[in-house]
């Protein structure tokens, strides 16, 4: 089959691009694939592209690149529309709402159309009206899907189906569990509370000084979580390690991995975690770490609340205290990563596409 798939950018540091370069990784073993980028932003992607995997863009928004139409919105609309309206592939896969809209009015029938949903749509108007014209809704996740279908008012057109996201392609990493590093990775953004994260291990540096925490990441909140780090004088506990597009390689040193948002969209942190062995500790809730793990096996899991910073701080000193419990979920991480193995969902995903296909 040919298969295409559409996201704003391939060339960004993001979860999402993440999981659909695992995926297309994998199809690409045995497919013809193409990653259509809306917007190209830098030199080179993020992340490694395979080389099976063929790559193109519509607007160069690199700095410095000049352009005979003007920038903005209707010059993005405009590429958007003409590839659209001559697409030729077998399968579209859209990774953002605007763009399955875009592809539910324009792409030919004949193409199986199907939207890659993360979160629920922040604007569902326009999600209700088209998104019966596409052939299946893909998310990641049970609250996801459940969010999806009361949006679509419970409607048997489009099907929504769950197909978790990808590991990069094995082998992965895996974690000796013998450094007393503590990592978190991730956009330095407010929702991902990488504060919380810092005032917690505070807790943590005082009883056992000799552990570290790793933070992985760019993002607007360094300048405030680099001064939060001086204020609580951290100098010595937490370090600041930048950006890596492998984050699996930097995860397998460490012997926890910290997530302290309450929402984790799409999660590839923590699926990247369990693919190293090496257990997470997060937070209770909905649209939270609680998506991907199963506590007890592979994870620690805080109530949300009143205390939530020391609870986390004291989950955190409990699992650096007792190797044999950290050794148990490092094995059940294991177990729970076979389950995000690329040849597994990449089957699933032509498993639906080609029920899709003998319906049409």
């Amino acid at each position: 089959m040919k298969i295409c798939f559409l996201v704003p950018s391939a060339f960004g540091m993001r979860g999402d691009t993440r999981a659909v370069l695992n995926l297309a990784t994998e199809l690409a073993t045995r497919h013809d694939v193409e990653i259509i980028s809306v917007r190209r932003v830098r030199e080179a992607p993020f992340f490694t592209v395979d080389p099976r995997i063929t790559l193109r863009w519509l607007i160069d928004a690199r700095p410095g690149v000049r352009h005979l139409l003007p920038r903005g919105q209707m010059r993005t609309e405009m590429a958007l529309w003409r590839t659209l309206r001559g697409l030729r592939c077998d399968v579209l896969v859209t990774t953002r709402p605007g763009l399955s809209v875009q592809a539910a009015r324009h792409v030919p029938r004949e193409t199986v159309r199907i939207a890659r949903e993360w979160s629920r749509p922040s604007v569902p108007g326009p999600v209700r009206r088209f998104y019966p014209k596409l052939d299946a809704v893909v998310t990641s996740t049970e609250t996801t899907r459940e969010e999806m279908v009361r949006l679509l008012d419970g409607a048997a057109t489009p099907p929504v189906v769950i197909v978790p996201d990808a590991l990069p392609p094995g082998p992965w990493p895996r974690s000796r569990m013998d450094n007393r590093i503590v990592s978190a990775g991730g956009r330095w953004l407010p929702g991902k509370a990488f504060d919380r994260l810092i005032r917690a291990f505070a807790i943590v540096a005082d009883k056992r000084p000799d552990w570290r925490l790793r933070l992985y990441g760019g993002g607007p909140e360094e300048k405030r979580l680099r001064a939060l780090v001086g204020e609580l004088n951290l100098h010595n506990n937490v370090y600041f390690m930048g950006t890596t597009p492998d984050l699996q390689g930097e995860f397998a040193k460490a012997s926890i991995v910290a997530v302290t948002s309450h929402t984790e969209t799409p999660g590839m942190t923590v699926i990247e975690a369990l693919g190293c062995g090496v257990p997470v500790v997060g937070f209770e809730g909905a649209r939270g770490v609680e998506e991907f793990v199963t506590p007890g096996r592979d994870s620690v899991l805080v109530p949300v609340g009143e205390g939530e910073i020391g609870a986390y701080a004291s989950a955190l000193l409990a699992l650096i205290d007792d190797e044999r419990r950290r050794m148990v979920l490092a094995a059940g991480a294991l177990v729970s990563a076979a389950e995000h193995a690329p040849p597994a969902i990449a089957a699933r995903w032509e498993a639906l596409v080609e029920g899709l296909r003998a319906r049409s």
